[in-house]
């Protein structure tokens, strides 16, 4: 059987995956189930739905790796997941390669940003020195065991210095030995075409809400030349909305039963979670 990263590296070959992003194993299944091929597991996803913190790197390796196990030992589908800076220098980085890969992982990203991280779309990040960063990558490569085990370089040059740095690191990451490359927070439509157009890589698009980049489809992206889409936050974002609209309609009312047609039925939940509750 092929392992989750060397399916990863086919649905890359073939075309473009698109890949929602989860905060946790039950929502893994629901994209399973729902047909998409691959799932994405987002760093600021598991730090703000099972933390309550933001995505500042408050969660560390031993965290990340439990949590985004958990997720990819829940589906069939290849998983990858925000390893942030790495959690550390090269040593640092080579243990979390390998303890991804020990969980079930199909790949990771290692972003290119000073620890503490920001959030990519937000003002204030500080990036690394280039050689820095392609230490780390060439370190990453050489870890795996599983030479299929997916490596994306993340570069936030575009939000520091300029696209012209992005592209510049982009392409030395992938001299040091990245698989692929996610230029975040590109911020024009010609800015994305642009940068397939520079970089010859799997190049990974960020379509998150309320950020620096536009909104493109899928097809568009495709059309542009990217091979992966991320949609990290959608889903917690629209659960999350949903909830605190309940917990108010709860306080005030008193009772769920308003709600209960917009319920997940514990019959359907059983379903998703493969459970018979009268077997045995």
């Amino acid at each position: 059987m092929k392992s989750k990263g060397a399916q990863l590296r086919q649905l890359i070959a073939k075309g473009a995956v698109a890949m929602p992003g989860v905060p946790n194993a039950a929502m893994a299944r629901q994209v399973e189930r729902a047909g998409f091929d691959a799932v994405y597991i987002s760093g600021a996803g598991m730090a703000n739905s099972t933390a309550g913190v933001p995505d500042v790197g408050l969660l560390g390796m031993t965290e990340v790796v439990r949590l985004a196990g958990y997720i990819a030992q829940a589906v069939k589908i290849p998983a990858i997941v925000d390893a942030d800076t790495g959690f550390g220098g090269e040593e640092n980085v080579a243990r979390t390669i390998r303890e991804l890969e020990a969980a079930g992982l199909a790949g990771c990203h290692i972003e290119d940003q000073e620890f503490p991280k920001r959030c990519g779309h937000l003002a204030g990040k500080v990036i690394v020195d280039l050689a820095e960063m392609s230490a780390k990558i060439a370190a990453a490569a050489q870890a795996r065991r599983d030479k299929d085990f997916v490596i994306i370089a993340r570069t936030d040059a575009r939000g520091v210095e300029d696209f012209k740095s992005a592209v510049n690191r982009a392409q030395k990451y992938l001299e040091a030995g990245a698989d692929g490359i996610f230029p975040e927070a590109l911020q024009t439509r010609e800015e994305f075409a642009d940068f397939a157009k520079e970089v010859k890589a799997p190049l990974l698009a960020n379509m998150t809400e309320f950020g620096k980049s536009p909104l493109m489809s899928i097809k568009e992206l495709v059309d542009l030349g990217y091979r992966m889409v991320i949609f990290p936050q959608s889903a917690f974002r629209v659960s999350m909305k949903a909830t605190g609209e309940f917990f108010a309609a709860l306080k005030k009312a008193g009772t769920q039963a308003d709600w209960i047609d917009r319920m997940q039925t514990r019959k359907e939940l059983y379903d998703l979670l493969d459970y018979d509750p009268n077997a045995g």
